[in-house]
């Protein structure tokens, strides 16, 4: 069977050494924490509210959370145009 090849192929690599984990389960860890990373601030804000919702707490309190979570966690910026991109380069 084929591997696929994943654009993070070093971090791969050092999983298959440093873990019990076989190639195609690391390639699949990778993959899978750069999508949990991936959320936007409204999909991110979304999932953890109806987690909490899920659990009974009121959204005073999960709003709280969710603001205190939001400030530790990498959330995906928005996409960048060609020109925005330009434009964070030469001013």
């Amino acid at each position: 069977m084929l591997e696929r090849r994943t654009p993070h192929e070093e971090l791969v690599d050092h999983l298959v050494r440093s873990t019990p984990l076989a190639r195609g389960e690391a390639a699949r860890v990778v993959l899978d924490v750069l999508a949990y990373f991936d959320e936007t601030i409204e999909e991110y804000t979304r999932r953890r509210h109806r987690e909490l919702q899920g659990r009974g707490l009121t959204n005073p309190v999960i709003f709280a959370r969710i603001a205190e979570e939001l400030t530790h966690r990498a959330v995906a910026p928005p996409r960048l145009s060609e020109r925005q991109l330009r434009r964070i380069v030469y001013g």
